[in-house]
């Protein structure tokens, strides 16, 4: 047999047992295609979870993950401090393909690592680097369609909106991009780093940053709608729920503004200490939860700002919760992974990945994807065997 005949035959048998990888699909209603879920940024999952978590699969990519995993389809994205964003197989762990944040590393040197969350569409994956190269990714191929340049790192994860991209730096600014070929539609300076991914409510994004202010901008336009100063540093990504917006502070509270009038509507304070929040809360009709550095797990009642349950674990919580039905899922750098009832804040159920983790867990799929802090950059998937 010729081995361009082999060859074909060999294609044939792959294509005909499953083995070859599956085109990728567009995002559905139950992916998880951005850092948290949706353009709100509440963190809240669409896919289901079997009622008992099994281990699916294991795998270590070769560095520290930090940022939350993207699901979609038969496919999971995993950024690395390593310069790595590694597609994987979603029922299996296997590597589809590998996309470097440099082609070459130079001696002494690392690779730009990967510290945002990875935004999916139909065809492309795009997140920023620590070097503040903003990367388009084909999502098939794992090959750049292009790459954008700003002045600083890039921990803010990507909004999509009408074919535009926005996204903030550590240059001081909020960029908006032309998904199609990278090119800037516009630029909003502000007068710090912008860490967070930028929130989306009708036609207006929400950024609040190190500035310590809170601004509305019109997405179409670049420009300022409305500012609010907070008097304190902010790291945390917004969540907006009608016209309410929700974030956590450094100054260890909570606050829940009227992002229409720019009034505050209430304040949820930690006490006992200074503790920020580096942690994206996840918001529910009737809760809002949120991890914080002083080692616990907050859930607070969206309509008063009272606590409704506070829970402890052995370490920080950096880790942005995801909610499913009436369970919360959070990491904290005790190592653990843990599920919590939603109403009353019990523990359900709980992993020990052996390692810090820092990055939120992902649910998509049915399935539920989260990396630890492990140099190995081990990832876990769980679901149902």
């Amino acid at each position: 047999m010729c081995l361009r005949t082999f060859a074909s035959l060999s294609l044939t048998l792959l294509l005909a047992s499953g083995l070859c990888a599956a085109e990728p699909s567009a995002a559905t209603t139950t992916s998880w295609p951005s850092f948290r879920q949706n353009l709100s940024l509440t963190g809240v999952a669409t896919s289901t979870l079997p009622e008992t978590l099994e281990l699916l699969w294991q795998v270590e990519l070769g560095d520290q993950i930090v940022a939350t995993a993207a699901i979609v389809g038969d496919y999971v994205y995993v950024p690395c401090l390593s310069g790595d964003l590694v597609c994987l197989k979603r029922a299996t762990g296997e590597t589809v393909w590998t996309y470097k944040s440099v082609e070459k590393v130079e001696k002494n040197s690392f690779a730009p690592g990967f510290k945002s969350s990875p935004t999916v569409t139909a065809d492309a994956v795009y997140l920023g680097d620590e070097d503040g190269l903003f990367h388009a990714i084909d999502r098939k191929t794992g090959k750049s369609k292009w790459t954008f340049s700003t002045g600083g790192e890039i921990y803010s994860s990507a909004a999509i909106v009408d074919h535009r991209i926005l996204f903030g730096s550590y240059d001081n600014s909020l960029y908006c991009l032309n998904m199609s070929d990278g090119q800037p539609l516009w630029t909003f300076p502000t007068e710090g780093y912008v860490h967070c991914a930028p929130a989306i409510a009708e036609k207006y994004t929400f950024i609040a940053g190190c500035d310590e202010h809170l601004r509305a901008i019109n997405i179409e336009t670049g420009e300022q709608k409305s500012d609010m100063p907070l008097a304190t540093y902010l790291i945390a990504s917004p969540s907006v729920v009608g016209n309410v917006l929700y974030v956590g502070t450094y100054a260890s509270e909570i606050v829940a503004i009227d992002w229409m009038t720019m009034t505050e509507v209430w304040r949820y304070s930690t006490g006992g200490g200074e503790f920020p929040f580096h942690s994206s809360a996840a918001v529910t009709d009737k809760f809002l939860v949120v991890g914080s550095r002083d080692k616990s797990i907050h859930a607070v009642h969206r309509d008063t700002g009272k606590q409704a349950w506070t829970f402890a674990t052995r370490a920080k919580v950096d880790s942005s919760p995801a909610i499913v039905g009436d369970r919360v899922f959070v990491g904290s750098q005790d190592g653990n992974l843990y599920e919590l009832g939603l109403k009353d804040g019990q523990l359900r159920w709980k992993h020990n990945t052996g390692k810090a983790i820092s990055a939120g867990p992902a649910i998509g799929e049915g399935v539920l994807v989260v990396g630890n802090e492990s140099r190995e950059g081990k990832v876990f998937c769980f679901g149902k065997k």
